[in-house]
């Protein structure tokens, strides 16, 4: 058995410019304007910072109560 490495066919692509005119390449457009310049204002991080504490301290609760 050879080793041969494995053949990617889109691994040397260049990546999709932004897209401004979705009509002229319909079939393969690029990414939208607003995907990539998307604003994250809040994120996930404010959700995260209480949620995370409360499931730790749930956790430790019930270790605490089955031991």
């Amino acid at each position: 058995m050879e080793n041969i490495e494995p053949h990617q066919e889109g691994a040397h692509k260049k990546p999709h410019p932004i897209e401004h005119n979705y009509a002229a390449h319909e079939n393969d457009p690029g990414p939208a304007p607003e995907a990539i310049n998307e604003e994250d204002k809040d994120g996930a991080g404010k959700a995260m910072k209480w949620i995370i504490p409360i499931v730790i301290l749930i956790l430790f609760i019930i270790y605490w109560v089955m031991f």
